[in-house]
């Protein structure tokens, strides 16, 4: 294949450049420092040379300049720039690098904003806010001298034991490709590349084990897990992919054409350039055992269409120099990826660029904007699960009295996931500032409520110690609430209970967290249970048991203010589950699409319907949809849906309309209940408004039984409501002939709110 979005220009470079000079525009470089432990086998792989001596030829990639240590950013950018002089000065191609970071929740780097983990983006349900926080990510990465972002991470999740649900929107495709996609947007609007991960399949690793084998059909891959990367690469137009660690069916992803040339390039129309996941190249030899040596992976992986290694050169230098001198890899294999690496380069301008200008100071990486969209999401991401009048809290009353108790009360880093700096880095920096504000769910409550608010520790978030139980008993015992505060730790490779490497066997609170707050409950307290999590976890036992139950998926840096404020009764609630709350760990892996066959019946004695299902979230008001209104379409059309929507209560509040559908016959089995499109609208107390939603019938399509996707005639149930869970319900027609979906089909489902009137 002939990449025609390839330059003259770029053309020329690359017959101009030795094999020395071309293998070093594909590939990174990692300088990493003495502690550094942010990727898997780094200390096995992580390359122990000089950067002087790796940009002898060239240098395609700089990995993780500002993310991997404590830098002061103005000094890093100092060092920055003079890397970048010395690679146009002291080479012959004179080509600077590439700088790529993560940014999952905010660039990740020291005293960098950072915003709430992306199951909080799913449970806002809100694409525009998730836009404009991937603008002002993106715009601080742009004003450093990043180009690249290894983000959003596309996986839809199917088991939440495995990790990294953490840094995954949610478990319905559409949500995630709808959400992620304009996080792409977002971010590629400040000129900074998105880096979708994990293509593909990654997140439906056997056993919910990171790197476990993924055991899939394809039609099960085409209708799930490829939606959310089809949006984002067709719809957010981005720029860069990253293969996932996995391998299905047998297959590593990274040594697979069919996904990352035939799909990708050929059907999707993909011309960006597809990066390594750090040591993914050399791992088709070290952990897949499908290449006898780093040679036989750099072709391997080459020819299934990865350009780019990272982090640095292991596979696609030395060893790949010898394979391609002595015939075992064509070295047009090599210039493809040249070309498309360059042309990445070209199209940020760096090409001509010198870097003689002053590097950049003084800039303010959380700044108020930073600061309003992470209150602002962290406040829309909260969800109510449940509540028996308790909530909010008598804030105004300085005789009533609040305990605050459990290990994330009082602790900044229960506030943020894995990929924040502060646990990816400063969890193995101890006595390194934090370097922003970040009140804690103690601090915020303090600063809420008039009453007197006291606090015990009760035990940690995982260790089996409960000295502490006592003392958090009576604090509880004296007061008239007690707001108990438990989840997760997020870290990497086994250091956290959440995170990448951080799978676990069982969907308890870690530790003794449950054991604690079964034990201030039996004081007779109310008590509100709060979890601050990277996963859900199995608590029915408290929705049961609690006065009420808070879901908050690492909320950022004003996650405890937001928190605070729904407790309070100042945020009025309304962030939607984007993750099912599971039954038990036994009635994994599940997801709210199955088919029918993976319901509820007699013909089982164990259910799998979850405690809480997707979509699910309270308010502190009520809302009611009538007049619900759609008609016949073809198969090729768009099915237009209207309901009005009416602010029942007393209170002003966000509702989160959400319309799913049911094909009730179909050559292949359907899910119940499917996600087809979602408004959030805000409406005062005693308003309606009529919503209109788009759906193009490209929603429910599948992949049939030749394994082409498609569109089928045939009767379908629509509702709206406030979960999953089937609410105001009508039936049309899909008409016509069986319509076969093709890159030019519409995805995303558009809306519109009419006038808002009272009632």
């Amino acid at each position: 294949m002939r990449d025609q979005h390839i330059s003259a220009r770029v053309r020329a470079i690359l017959a101009d450049l030795t094999l020395d000079e071309k293998l070093a525009q594909i590939v990174g470089f990692w300088e990493g420092e003495e502690g550094d432990s942010v990727a898997p086998l780094q200390g096995e792989l992580q390359s122990t040379g000089r950067l002087d001596d790796a940009m002898a030829h060239g240098l395609g990639h700089l990995t993780r300049v500002y993310g991997t240590n404590p830098h002061d950013p103005d000094e890093r950018a100092a060092y920055l720039w003079k890397r970048q002089r010395a690679l146009v000065t002291g080479t012959r191609p004179g080509i600077p690098a590439l700088v790529h970071e993560e940014c999952l929740t905010g660039l990740s780097a020291w005293k960098a904003a950072t915003f709430p983990a992306p199951p909080a983006w799913g449970a806002s349900f809100d694409d525009d806010l998730v836009h404009e926080m991937g603008a002002l990510i993106g715009r601080s990465m742009s004003e450093l001298g990043v180009h690249q972002g290894l983000a959003p991470v596309l996986d839809v999740v199917r088991d939440p034991r495995w990790g990294r649900v953490e840094e995954c929107i949610g478990e319905d495709p559409y949500l995630v490709g709808a959400v992620g996609t304009a996080y792409v947007r977002g971010l590629q609007s400040a000129g900074v590349d998105a880096t979708l991960k994990h293509f593909v399949g990654y997140s439906a690793s056997q056993s919910g084990r990171n790197f476990g084998p993924v055991h899939m059909g394809p039609r099960e891959l085409a209708d799930v897990m490829l939606i959310p990367f089809e949006m984002a690469v067709i719809d957010g137009e981005a720029h860069s992919v990253m293969h996932s660690y996995t391998e299905i069916d047998g297959v590593p992803v990274a040594a697979d054409p069919r996904l990352l040339t035939d799909l990708l390039r050929h059907s999707w129309g993909f011309d960006g350039t597809v990066v390594a996941d750090y040591f993914g190249v050399a791992f088709l030899h070290l952990l897949h055992g499908i290449a006898a040596d780093h040679a036989e992976a750099a072709g391997l992986a080459l020819e299934a269409g990865v350009d780019i290694e990272l982090p640095t050169g292991d596979a696609y230098l030395a060893p790949l120099k010898a394979a391609v001198e002595d015939g075992r890899v064509d070295i047009a294999l090599v210039d493809r990826a040249v070309a498309r690496a360059l042309a990445q380069k070209e199209r940020h301008g760096l090409l001509d660029a010198t870097f003689d200008d002053a590097p950049p100071t003084g800039i303010d990486l959380d700044s108020p904007d930073h600061r309003d969209v992470a209150r602002r999401l962290a406040e829309e991401s909260v969800v109510l699960v449940s509540n028996i009048g308790t909530l909010p809290l008598c804030a105004t009353d300085a005789s009533v009295s609040t305990a605050v108790i459990g290990p994330n009360a009082d602790r900044a880093a229960a506030l943020f996931g894995c990929y924040s700096f502060a646990n990816h880095v400063l969890a193995q920096r101890p006595g390194v500032d934090l370097g922003f504000e970040a009140p804690t769910v103690l601090e915020a409550l303090r600063s809420e409520l008039a009453g007197p608010v006291t606090y015990a520790h009760g035990c940690a978030v995982n260790d089996d110690d409960r000295s502490g139980f006592a003392d958090a008993v009576a604090t509880a015992a004296a007061a008239d609430t007690a707001v108990v505060v438990v989840g997760d730790d997020a870290g990497l490779f086994g250091r956290g209970t959440s995170g990448e490497g951080c799978d676990t066997d069982s969907l308890e609170l870690p530790g003794v967290q449950r054991a604690l707050v079964e034990a201030i409950l039996d004081t007779g307290t109310p008590v509100v249970l709060v979890l601050t999590t990277g996963r859900p976890y199995a608590v029915e036992w408290a929705i049961e048991r609690c006065a009420a139950v808070v879901q908050a998926f690492f909320p950022g840096e004003e996650g405890g203010p937001a928190i605070a404020g729904v407790l309070a009764g100042r945020v009025n609630p309304s962030g939607r589950l984007p993750l099912s709350l599971p039954r038990s760990v036994g009635a994994q892996p599940y997801t709210y699409l199955h088919p029918r066959l993976g319901g509820d019946s007699d013909v089982t004695n164990l259910s799998s319907a979850p405690t809480a299902p997707f979509g699910h979230g309270l308010s502190y008001t009520s809302f009611a949809h009538t007049e619900l209104a759609a008609t016949d379409t073809p198969t090729d059309g768009s099915i237009v849906v209207s309901v009005t929507v009416t602010n029942s209560g007393d209170v002003d509040g966000d509702e989160v309309v959400q319309l799913y559908g049911h094909d009730l016959h179909g050559s292949i089995t359907r899910p119940v209940a499917q996600l087809l499109g979602y408004r959030r609208v805000h409406l005062e107390a005693g308003a309606s408004a009529r919503v209109e939603l788009t759906v193009p019938t490209t929603r429910l399509a599948f992949t049939d039984r030749d394994l082409v996707r498609i569109v089928e005639p045939g009767a379908v149930a629509l509702w709206t409501g406030d979960s999953a869970t089937r609410a105001t319900e009508t039936t049309i027609e899909l008409t016509g002939e069986v319509h076969r979906v093709t890159r030019a089909s519409a995805r995303l489902t558009t809306s519109t709110v009419g006038q808002t009137a009272h009632a």
